[in-house]
């Protein structure tokens, strides 16, 4: 996808269910970047407790477990000063995932509440294309203490871009991010997760840390995996998107963050905030 995408509309049918293509490295592919929002004090977790327990029947689930404590020192290495990594899991023995969402076009008020009730962390990596009708959907999630990630500007294949119009893409993104939500993100996702040296070199430029891919990516009801075995592993990074019923084939985008849940507890993991190990 060369084009620059320039409507919400035009952004959201190019990024149907198919829109994650293999990455340009053998990552997966997707959209994003995430800042670091450092989570409320007062923010709780999942767990066990009686008002956990109604909040997630609430939404037809079963509590999560609470997930462990954030590692004294993050097991990823980040690019500050250096070159910036690339990485679609976390090295952890914790039986952990972590949820990214994606691009920002579906803006269901049900989600906020929703994330709300759960306190599930999630990272959004947030297309400018995609969330510039609505900047003010998003300062409520970021409040529970989600991340704010880049995922450039307009959604193009970075690949089919030179080296200043990658650059443009990502530090315009970046900029216009701290600019509305109060902090520069420290992560990056390329749309599709297509990237090359040049992208890896423009993300150190404009202050990136790290470039965040993914190993599995949430469909409708069930995963899409990268691995043939079909299976979870402690660390790794999820695929989600901001999509609502017409890309969701009638479901919600509740509907479709339940049943990602529902897919993560029966494999016996629980949810961990990205940023407190990256």
């Amino acid at each position: 996808m060369g084009k620059r995408i320039t409507g919400v509309a035009a952004l959201a049918a190019a990024l149907l269910l198919s829109g994650c293509a293999a990455s340009a490295h053998g990552g997966a592919a997707g959209p994003a970047g995430a800042a670091t929002t450092a989570p409320p004090a007062h923010r709780a977790v999942p767990g066990k407790t009686s008002d956990t327990a109604a909040a997630f029947r609430k939404w037809g689930l079963e509590p999560l477990a609470a997930p462990p404590a954030p590692p004294r020192v993050k097991p990823v290495r980040t690019g500050r000063g250096g070159q910036v990594p690339v990485i679609s899991e976390i090295p952890t023995a914790d039986k952990v995932v972590f949820l990214t969402f994606d691009d920002g076009a579906e803006k269901d008020p049900r989600f906020v509440g929703m994330m709300r009730d759960l306190k599930v962390p999630f990272t959004m990596f947030l297309t400018d294309a995609a969330i510039r009708a609505d900047y003010g959907y998003f300062k409520p999630l970021s409040a529970l203490g989600n991340g704010v990630a880049n995922h450039t500007v307009s959604h193009p294949d970075l690949r089919t871009l030179g080296a200043a119009a990658q650059q443009r893409e990502i530090c315009g993104q970046q900029r216009r991010l701290e600019r509305t939500y109060g902090s520069a993100p420290r992560l990056f996702r390329p749309p599709y997760g297509n990237w090359n040296e040049d992208t890896r070199a423009a993300a150190g430029r404009c202050g990136v840390e790290a470039i965040v891919l993914w190993r599995e990516s949430m469909q409708i009801t069930n995963m899409q995996y990268q691995r043939g075995d079909r299976k979870l592993r402690p660390g790794d990074i999820v695929l989600a998107h901001f999509r609502g019923p017409k890309d969701l084939k009638g479901t919600t985008m509740t509907g479709m963050t339940a049943n990602m849940l529902r897919r993560i507890q029966e494999q016996g993991f629980t949810v961990a905030r990205l940023e407190d190990y990256v």
